[in-house]
């Protein structure tokens, strides 16, 4: 599978989907003018990848921000993950937030209470 790298900007996260590693990265502000016309091309590449995913699956999401409707694609994101960690697959998340940002923490520790998916708090230093 082909990897997709997507630049950040400034209302736009930094992304990575690295089909050969099993390697999902989403990185930085989500607050694009139209966040599933953002995210809709990524949603699309996780479905393709769960035809051949690889054993273990890693996503790291390190955001410092994003707005509603980009929650609602991320959960989609981890809704994709939950299929094929379902089937047996190991699927990691790795969730990252800045020592005092509790709203990260928070959203965070919301995902990991709808969706079915091994997920690691990860603190970073500011």
């Amino acid at each position: 599978m082909e990897t997709i790298i997507r630049e950040d900007t400034p209302k736009t996260p930094y992304v990575r989907l690295d089909g050969e590693k099993g390697f999902v990265e989403i990185k930085g502000r989500s607050i694009p003018e139209n966040s599933v016309e953002f995210y809709k091309p990524l949603i699309d590449w996780i479905d393709e990848y769960g035809n051949s995913p690889k054993d273990n699956t890693v996503i790291n999401i390190q955001l410092e921000y994003f707005n509603t409707s980009s929650s609602k694609c991320i959960l989609d994101i981890f809704k994709k993950l939950e299929l094929l960690f379902k089937k047996g697959y190991k699927v990691q998340v790795n969730w990252y937030y800045e020592e005092d940002d509790e709203d990260m923490f928070e959203a965070g520790e919301d995902y990991q209470s709808i969706i079915n998916l091994p997920f690691k708090m990860i603190e970073m230093e500011e």
